[in-house]
């Protein structure tokens, strides 16, 4: 594997370069959840758009995005469990 300089990355490189993919990751996970979260409350709460929200269209919004977080989170850990195992079996 060539680095972008002249010859092969160290592993300390590979480390760090891994790290900020896993970062990059993470992040663009956070924006999905966030985009997905509110298109799909927004659609399932907001009957009529208007300039403010009523009681009943906000706590439709607040219970809808803590449901969504609370499946999100499981299949989150769900698929971190999933991964450990397999790793472990290699």
């Amino acid at each position: 594997m060539e680095g972008l300089g002249s010859g092969p990355i160290t592993s300390a490189q590979r480390e760090e370069l891994m790290g900020q993919v896993k970062q990059q990751i993470v992040i663009a996970n956070t924006q999905e959840l966030l985009t997905k979260m509110g298109e799909k409350c927004f659609f399932k709460c907001i009957t009529k758009p208007g300039s403010s929200l009523d009681s009943s269209e906000q706590k439709c919004l607040a219970m809808c995005m803590d449901r969504y977080m609370d499946a999100w989170n499981l299949v989150s850990r769900t698929y971190s469990g999933r991964l450990q195992r397999e790793k472990n079996l290699r």
